[in-house]
């Protein structure tokens, strides 16, 4: 499993990250840059609250940037010394920032090219301590980070933080005020009740009355403090009608939605589509019932026998179901956006409102059970769908890599706050892929090893790769896959670029063409001389010789140039076909980057970084306002 670099774990490890990665050509989600020649930064604070509130990160003091490049300050040990102090003083007071999350070693001094810096390593806070925010009030005064970097939290971020705080409060169990029996599908709570029975068949609440099971499984509760009862939001979501889970008092964004697109056809939006469309109940027990079969059918069932019978699950079924599940039961359902699963091709994609309640290292490590909506993660447990508490993702991880596919991996966004799980369906290195690579790079790309040839085929699949995307897909630390990365760089397999706030790679195609015409030069060099020649008849023979290697080179030069040409033919066509989808999404009023994807089934990230400002550039669409404000909209330009 692929470790996520811990900061300051180790000290040289520190140093390359910080000298050899992304000093002194970039900063990154993770890495900040901060001058302090004028003294300690104001500034620093912001930083050090969107670390804490998202992924954790460093801040390296003493360095200054200036039309995109970066410089020393020169510090001396007097003011390193001062802004240390500065800084314990500042991180203790209540009354400049929540609350101090640092340990001593978590501050370092670096000697840089024979300068100092001052580092301090931020780490994630835990749930149960966020917002960390400045100053007393955390409205106004709380930040995360993003690719662009640090951004004020709206109030409603706020609250659902201080809500994920609570340990000691289930969201799902809060009671709804003026709910009835009649607000419940009846029909639903009896086809669990019947799957219930099967699976247990002496249990004891089986002969329960509707409101007392329901209550036994979380789906109504008795407040004693308040005398309050009736029935909770999770027992709404699983069994109510759909258009009392949509009234205002209990979950009006809730729209689950299933989009299959297994078309080659760009033309063809969706080939299967399931969502609140009137046909049925649309709750998380019927949208289950519905979705799952269409996602277990497309994976393989190999014949299997146990004591005579045959199993139609395997591992990856298992997988599959608790990624789907998982999704259902981690979802804040007062978060703004939707449950969306996705069916490709080549993968499974389940997207649900929400931030991670653990790190991302926590979730790959496994055994830590977070889980925000309790009562609905017990239903789903006692209807045999679920695993229990802190062993999900080992059988989601486990269960993948049975069927030798590229191991799933988590994306977490803000603006919206989103968690996206991807699982690949397809080998770290298809046989196509590699094939591909050594009609590009030669047979020598086979001397590679796993994890260089992991990035390629990465590269050549995805259209480029990042140092974290890739640390999901090998077992290699952060310093290590960078210095992996610069390394295919040298030996001309990759170009690195940056885009944002980190660096991308992508194939180096220009090596091929590049090959092509040295080999050219080569043949009208051998063309050209004839000094050793002595009869008439080498010398046509020699002639013909170099002229059909010329004409052979030619070929090749003309085929590689048409296949660029091809490439570059297909890529405008795309990107053609989705400029239109753009402006079709925004002809008629304002989206967001997020709205956009959602609406064309692509990342927000993707848009953001290569489509949106080309769109823009090109005068197709309109900001709504000018500057990256975190709330940016786009419209299409009439």
């Amino acid at each position: 499993m692929a470790k996520q670099l811990e900061l300051f774990d180790i000290f040289n490890e520190s140093l390359y990250l910080i000298q050899s990665d992304l000093f002194p050509d970039t900063e990154s989600d993770e890495v900040e840059f901060k001058s302090a020649a004028g003294g300690f930064p104001k500034d620093f604070w912001k930083t050090y609250s969107s670390f804490a509130n998202t992924n954790g990160g460093i801040i390296v003091l003493g360095v200054r940037e200036k039309n995109g490049k970066f410089y020393y300050d020169g510090l001396t040990k007097e003011q390193l010394v001062k802004y240390q102090k500065d800084f314990w003083n500042s991180v203790n007071n209540p009354q400049n920032v929540s609350l101090n999350i640092l340990k001593n070693n978590d501050v370092c001094e670096y000697e840089l090219d024979g300068n100092i810096v001052l580092c301090f390593n931020i780490p994630p806070a835990e749930r149960k301590q966020k917002p960390i925010h400045l100053s007393p009030n955390p409205f106004g005064n709380t930040y995360k980070r993003n690719y662009e970097g640090d951004y004020l939290c709206k109030d409603e971020e706020v609250r659902r933080m201080l809500a994920d705080a609570d340990l000691s409060f289930s969201p799902d169990s809060r009671i709804l005020e003026g709910y009835s029996i009649d607000d419940l599908d009846l029909n639903s709570l009896k086809q669990y009740r019947q799957i219930f029975a099967t699976l247990r068949p002496s249990h004891p609440w089986i002969t329960l009355d509707d409101i007392n099971f329901l209550e036994n499984i979380g789906g109504y509760r008795k407040d004693r403090k308040s005398q309050k009862q009736g029935f909770t939001l999770a027992g709404m979501l699983m069994f109510g009608k759909y258009v009392s889970i949509v009234d205002e008092e209990c979950c009006p964004k809730f729209f689950p939605e299933y989009r299959e697109i297994l078309s080659e056809n760009e033309d063809t939006r969706w080939t299967d589509r399931v969502y609140p469309d009137g046909t049925w109940e649309s709750n998380l027990f019927q949208f289950y019932k519905l979705v799952y079969p269409k996602l277990s059918s497309r994976l393989p069932k190999p014949f299997q026998l146990n004591k005579g019978q045959r199993l139609e699950d395997t591992p990856a079924h298992t997988a599959l179901r608790e990624a789907f599940v998982n999704a259902l039961i981690h979802t804040d359902y007062s978060a703004p956006g939707s449950i969306i699963i996705k069916s490709s091709p080549n993968s499974f994609t389940f997207t649900n409102p929400g931030t991670l309640l653990v790190t991302l290292t926590q979730f790959y490590k496994g055994g830590i059970s977070q889980c925000r909506n309790t009562n609905l993660q017990k239903m789903f447990l006692m209807m045999g769908t679920a695993e229990k508490a802190g062993s999900g993702v080992n059988k989601i991880l486990s269960g993948w890599s049975s069927s030798h596919w590229r191991r799933p991996y988590v994306i977490t966004e803000n603006e919206p706050d989103r968690i996206i799980l991807e699982m690949p369906m397809f080998s770290i290195i298809p046989d196509e892929t590699l094939s591909d690579l050594k009609h590009m790079f030669g047979t020598n790309v086979e001397t590679l090893g796993k994890d260089e040839l992991t990035a390629l085929a990465v590269c050549h699949i995805e259209g480029d790769i990042t140092n974290i995307r890739l640390q999901y897909l090998v077992d290699k630390h952060k310093t290590d896959i960078t210095k992996m990365l610069q390394d295919l760089c040298k030996n001309g397999y990759l170009v690195s670029e940056n885009k944002s706030r980190w660096t991308t790679y992508h194939l180096n195609y220009s090596d091929n063409l590049d090959s092509s015409l040295i080999n050219l030069d080569s043949s009208k060099a051998n063309l050209d001389s004839s000094d050793n020649v002595v009869t008439t008849e080498s010398i046509d023979n020699n002639l013909d010789s170099a002229k059909a290697n010329l004409d052979s080179f030619k070929t090749n030069l003309d085929s590689l140039s048409n296949s660029m040409d091809s490439n570059k033919k297909q890529t405008r066509v795309k990107y053609e076909i989705l400029e239109q989808e753009i402006i079709g999404v925004c002809l008629l009023d304002y989206k967001s980057a997020a709205q956009i994807a959602s609406e064309i089934g692509k990342t927000e990230k993707y848009l953001k970084n290569d489509i949106l400002p080309k769109m823009i550039s090109n005068e197709k669409l309109t900001k709504l306002y000018p500057d990256n404000h975190p709330n940016q909209k786009y419209i299409a330009k009439k």
